[in-house]
């Protein structure tokens, strides 16, 4: 349980304990208003977090659709027809995701995805995957912006993991 949500609880329990042992009504209508508001706040805070665990679920499953299993028609599930894309390379819009997509599959065997991390803030998720291209691994990190359940937009970096590295930290 996240910090906030077990202070939020306890924030709770103790109002509760001081609700049942208060004999003033005064009192009891404070400490009542003030557990009505926490236990709000705590609903508010679990449906974030649903709502952030769905979408990491949305990516993930769309990760491994379109780019593990090359399945470009898998876009139509995933993606917003208005799509934005900030890759530099690709068309805004989930046809040119699509015509892209096409291109880059094109004789590339179907591989499982490799996750190495991801996350979610609010309506962004961003996923970090290792990938070979060829005979270089890559580092990939994809950030997509949810919107009505669909991915609405999208940014990415991708760094080639290099032979030799200037420090001993690896990057995966």
């Amino acid at each position: 349980m996240k910090k906030s949500n077990f202070i939020n609880v306890s924030s709770i329990l103790v109002l509760t304990i001081g609700l049942s042992c208060s004999n003033q009504a005064e009192d009891r209508d404070r400490l009542q208003t003030e557990i009505d508001r926490l236990s709000s706040r705590l609903d508010s805070c679990q449906t974030a977090r649903q709502n952030e665990e769905t979408a990491k679920a949305l990516v993930a499953d769309m990760y491994q659709g379109i780019f593990g299993d090359k399945n470009v028609d898998a876009a139509d599930k995933y993606i917003m027809e208005n799509y934005i894309q900030h890759n530099p390379t690709v068309a805004d819009g989930r046809q040119a995701l699509k015509d892209a997509l096409s291109q880059w599959f094109k004789n590339a065997p179907r591989e499982k995805i490799d996750i190495q991390h991801i996350g979610a803030d609010g309506d962004f998720v961003y996923i970090r995957t290792r990938t070979q291209s060829g005979d270089k691994i890559m580092s990939v990190i994809d950030i997509f912006r949810i919107e009505s359940g669909k991915i609405a937009e999208h940014w990415d970096v991708i760094q080639e993991v290099p032979a030799k590295a200037a420090n001993d930290h690896p990057m995966f």
